[in-house]
């Protein structure tokens, strides 16, 4: 372990003169790295040369003078407060341009822009998890900060891997510091600093700390504004998909003035947590944060890809209006939506939940609203039956499934999979899995034996035999296409989960 290095002073009438080398070797040993002999009578040439051969085999760096000692730490100590009494005077300097930025209606890019200058490089203020909300330095600046291993392919930075405050001098990543953002109880966020061509301080940290207070206050602020607006931009989303924000060309204006562009062809993307908040063991608090974090990480990722879209959080779910070109297909819009699913969804870091995704089919008019918010809702939720959890689903993949989700009583669809499939309905013999496989490609072929035989990679007698097993088991099948018909429905609804 590195020792500490110090600056010892030394009464030079307390020391013998036989005895100074020694004096000096036993100061190294404890991690002086210079000793001012003061004081006494005038230091003579061979004393002198013996001081500087002591000095020589310690490394220490030795120092005489004739003043008393008590007059060289009196100067020493008025130079190092006169050392903080700068540093402070330079803290409080910014921490004021910094309130005054705020109290003057600036934002998180302007503290970022003076506290970039302030201490040279980039700097930034991300959400607790780590998404960025400002950002400010040089262009070059800030493109060394994204390329560091410290940001995930999505420009996340991975907070669960960064310590908060003062780093070691000499550490790989001493060039960058962290702070939190704190009012009151809650935290709002991290204040980073770097800076690529030295080590930050003790001194850095400290101002990076004041100007946290000051992010803390913007934020405060932007936060209670931001209420208000999103109580009316959540009105009017709601009374839009209800069909009751008023005629179509009444409807586009009143979304203009809030700063929406909803006169153009769209689609309906709901995005819903998959934990169930009425049944969990989470405070009513701890719900809020996560979906509050929830609604912002869709916020940021579709602000960046088109900032007029319409996007807003409620209960459980947040909906989306995505803007899609004339001649897109389903894959090409699937591909869309699917690409700010995944920039939300991150890697999974900073406490966020995993959520399930439902796409409508495109409109044309305010007026059809409705109908594709019903279209996504549906989407969201039979597509995590058939999928699990984190399932992207669009509505016209839905096929026979949708029908199915109509049906209110799980316990009759159940019923009904029973007296279909018989004991292929469970799975307490390994083999009844793959004789349902086998039963559903036969189904889906269309009863052609030789092409299921080539997707199983069986043998044509093989499959045969296995047809007669499952004739035996579930009726003549192959001949009658009633049966076949309820049994495929059973086999799909089968597949479907929380059945």
């Amino acid at each position: 372990m590195p020792r500490a290095h110090h600056l010892v002073c030394v009464d030079a009438a307390s020391v013998e003169p036989a005895r100074s080398g020694e004096v000096i070797a036993r100061l190294a040993e404890e991690g002086a790295a210079a000793v001012v002999l003061a004081g006494g009578a005038p230091v003579t040439a061979t004393r002198r040369k013996a001081l500087r051969a002591a000095a020589g085999a310690t490394g220490v760096a030795v120092v005489v003078t004739d003043s008393a000692a008590a007059v060289v730490v009196t100067e020493a100590l008025g130079a190092l407060l006169d050392q903080q009494a700068g540093i402070l005077a330079r803290v409080d300097e910014a921490h004021q341009i910094l309130v005054d930025i705020v109290l003057a209606g600036g934002g998180l890019e302007d503290l970022c822009g003076r506290l970039a200058e302030f201490l040279g490089g980039a700097t930034m203020v991300t959400s607790t998890d780590g998404r960025v909300l400002a950002e400010a330095g040089s262009g070059a600046a800030l493109e060394a900060a994204h390329a560091l291993d410290c940001f995930d392919r999505t420009g996340r930075l991975i907070t669960e891997h960064e310590r908060v405050g003062i780093r070691p001098a000499g550490a790989r990543d001493a060039g960058r510091a962290l702070v939190r953002i704190v009012a009151g109880q809650l935290n709002h966020g991290l204040l980073v600093a770097f800076v690529p061509d030295r080590d930050l301080t003790a001194d850095d940290v400290h101002l990076l700390e004041r100007a946290a207070t000051v992010a803390a206050l913007a934020i405060t602020k932007e936060q209670a504004v931001s209420a208000v607006e999103s109580k009316y931009r959540a009105e009017f989303l709601r009374d839009a998909l209800a069909g009751r924000a008023g005629a179509p060309p009444e409807a586009i204006l009143h979304a203009a003035a809030l700063g929406w562009d909803i006169d153009r062809r769209l689609v309906v993307v709901v995005a819903e947590t998959d934990e169930d908040d009425e049944h969990t063991t989470r405070t009513s608090e701890e719900v809020t944060e996560l979906q509050q974090r929830f609604s912002r990480a869709w916020n940021q990722a579709m602000a960046v890809r088109d900032p007029r879209a319409p996007v807003m959080g409620f209960s459980q779910e947040v909906v989306a209006l995505f803007a899609v070109a004339d001649d897109a297909d389903t894959d090409a819009v699937m591909r869309q939506v699917g690409d700010v699913v995944r920039v939300v969804r991150g890697d999974g870091g900073g406490g966020r939940r995993t959520f399930s995704t439902g796409v409508s089919r495109p409109i044309d008019s305010v007026a059809d609203l409705p109908r594709a918010y019903d279209e996504a809702l549906s989407a969201v939720g039979v597509g995590r039956q058939l999928h699990g959890d984190s399932a992207l689903t669009h509505f016209d993949g839905l096929g026979i499934f949708r029908l199915l989700a109509l049906v209110p009583d799980s316990t009759d669809l159940r019923r009904f999979v029973q007296e279909s499939l018989g004991p292929l309905a469970d799975d307490d013999v390994a083999e009844n899995a793959d004789l349902r496989n086998t039963l559903s490609i036969l189904i889906d072929t269309n009863m052609n034996v030789a092409e299921t035989a080539r997707i199983l990679f069986f043998h044509y007698n093989t499959l045969r035999y296995r047809i007669a097993k499952l004739e035996r088991m579930l009726g003549p099948f192959t001949t009658d296409p009633q049966l076949r018909l309820k049994l495929a429905l059973a086999l799909k609804v089968h597949q479907m989960r929380g059945i």
